[in-house]
C-alpha cells in the first residue's frame, strides 16, 4: 500500500513539474517588433553645365636656362684668383673665374709681336720711296703699335700694288700668326659669360690643368626651365607663351611660368611630347621639383566632379522623388582626383557624396544645409 502511494505522489510531482515548465516557457514568448524603415540622408548638388578648362598635370625638375660647362683649351697651373674657385661662388658678368699661368706662352707672344713690329719697320724706307701716298698711313700704324696691348688691325690697303708689297715681305703671315697666338693667350683666362653662380668645381688652385679637362659648371640663376612630358593628344592644344601655374610638392609656394618651347618630336616609347616652361624667381634653385597645370583646352556643357562619384559602367546616382536612380554619363577627361562629365541635364539633383550601400530605387532624403544652419543659429542664440 505504501509503495502505491509513493508511486502516485511521484507521478503527480512529475506532472506538476511539466506543467510549471510549460507555463514558464509560454510566459517568455514575446512578439518581435517590426523593424523601422531607415531612410538614409544624401548630399546632392543641382547640375549646372558650364565651360570646364581641361588642366593637364605635369611635373619635372628645374634646369637653368643658361649654363656653361667650363673646359680648358690650354695647359698650365691654375693660379689663385680674387675669389675661391668653389661650388656656390657667385660671379658677375666679365669677372675672371679661372686664370691659368701663361707666363711662358706670354713671352712667346711678345716675341712674335716684336718680330712683326721689326718687319713693318724694315719696309718703311721702301714705302717712303716707292709708295709715298701710303707711307703716312703705315707710319701712324707703327706709332700706335703697343707691345703691351692687343695687336691693332692693319690699315686698309687701297691698291693691289700696296697689298702685293706688304704680302711679299711676309708681313701678313706674321700678322695672322700673332693674332692666332693672342687668341690662344686669351684662353688662359676664363671669364663669366653672364652673372651667375658656380655649381660644380672639379679643380683647385695649384692644380696642373691639361687641355680638354673639365673644370666645373656655371649657371645663370635668373631664369630656369621646367621640362615636362605631356600626352601627344594635347600637343596641338598647347600654345607658346601660354601662362602656366607651378607649385612645389608640398603646395607651399606657387610660381607663374610661360611655355617657351614645344618639341616637335613624339617620344616613341611613352608617346609623349616634351614642353619647356620658363620661370623666374629669386627663391628658385636648380633641381627643384615642381608640378605644373597646363591649360590644354576647354569643354563646353560639362561639369567636374570627384572620381569616386563615377561608377564603373559610366553611371552616376541622382535623386528623383526621394528615390535613388542611375543615369548614363560621358566622361571626357580624368585627372588624379576629378573627372569631367557630359550629357547630364541641367537641374538634375546629382548625389555629391558617395552613399554606402546605395542602389537604384533606394529611398533617401536630401540633406538640407540651410535648415540645419538655421537650427544651429537658433540654438546659439538660446
Amino acid at each position: 500500500m505504501r509503495k502505491i502511494i509513493l508511486s502516485i505522489l511521484g507521478v503527480l510531482i512529475i506532472v506538476a513539474s511539466f506543467y510549471m515548465a510549460m507555463m514558464i516557457v509560454n510566459s517568455k514568448k514575446r512578439t518581435r517588433p517590426e523593424p523601422a524603415k531607415i531612410v538614409k540622408t544624401v548630399f546632392v548638388d543641382t547640375v549646372q553645365n558650364k565651360t570646364i578648362p581641361i588642366m593637364v598635370p605635369a611635373n619635372g625638375n628645374l634646369v637653368a636656362k643658361r649654363r656653361v660647362e667650363l673646359f680648358s683649351e690650354v695647359q698650365g697651373v691654375f693660379r689663385k684668383g680674387s675669389r675661391l674657385f668653389k661650388a656656390g661662388q657667385p660671379y658677375r658678368k666679365g669677372e675672371v673665374i679661372i686664370k691659368i699661368d701663361a707666363s711662358e706662352y706670354y713671352a712667346s707672344v711678345q716675341s712674335a709681336k716684336s718680330n712683326l713690329y721689326n718687319l713693318i719697320t724694315s719696309i718703311m724706307p721702301d714705302l717712303r720711296l716707292d709708295y709715298p701716298e701710303v707711307y703716312e698711313k703705315w707710319q701712324s700704324y707703327l706709332n700706335g703699335f703697343d707691345l703691351n696691348r692687343t695687336t691693332p688691325p692693319f690699315p686698309e690697303m687701297s691698291s693691289d700694288n700696296e697689298k702685293y708689297f706688304i704680302s711679299g715681305r711676309g708681313i701678313l703671315t706674321n700678322y695672322y700668326d700673332v693674332k692666332n697666338m693672342e687668341q690662344r693667350l686669351a684662353k688662359y683666362t676664363i671669364r663669366a659669360p653672364f652673372s651667375g653662380i658656380l655649381t660644380d668645381a672639379l679643380v683647385t688652385e695649384g692644380t696642373l690643368i691639361r687641355s680638354g679637362q673639365q673644370l666645373g659648371e656655371f649657371i645663370d640663376t635668373d631664369v630656369y626651365e621646367l621640362e615636362v612630358a605631356i600626352s601627344k593628344s594635347y600637343s596641338d592644344l598647347l600654345k607658346l607663351n601660354e601662362t602656366v601655374e607651378l607649385t612645389t610638392l608640398d603646395m607651399s609656394k606657387t610660381y607663374v611660368g610661360t611655355v617657351s618651347r614645344i618639341n616637335g618630336k613624339v617620344d616613341q616609347t611613352s608617346q609623349t611630347i616634351k614642353a619647356f616652361i620658363e620661370v623666374s624667381d629669386k627663391d628658385l634653385k636648380e633641381g627643384m621639383y615642381l608640378e605644373a597645370n597646363l591649360n590644354a583646352k576647354e569643354e563646353t556643357d560639362a561639369i567636374e566632379v570627384d572620381r569616386g562619384l563615377l561608377l564603373e559602367n559610366d553611371q552616376i546616382f541622382i535623386v528623383r522623388d526621394s528615390v535613388l536612380d542611375l543615369i548614363d554619363v560621358r566622361p571626357v577627361y580624368f585627372s588624379d582626383k576629378k573627372v569631367v562629365l557630359k550629357d547630364i541635364p541641367n537641374g538634375t539633383a546629382m548625389v555629391s557624396k558617395p552613399v554606402v550601400g546605395a542602389y537604384a530605387g533606394m529611398l533617401v532624403q536630401i540633406f538640407k544645409e540651410k535648415e540645419t544652419s538655421n537650427l544651429n543659429s537658433v540654438a546659439a542664440k538660446k
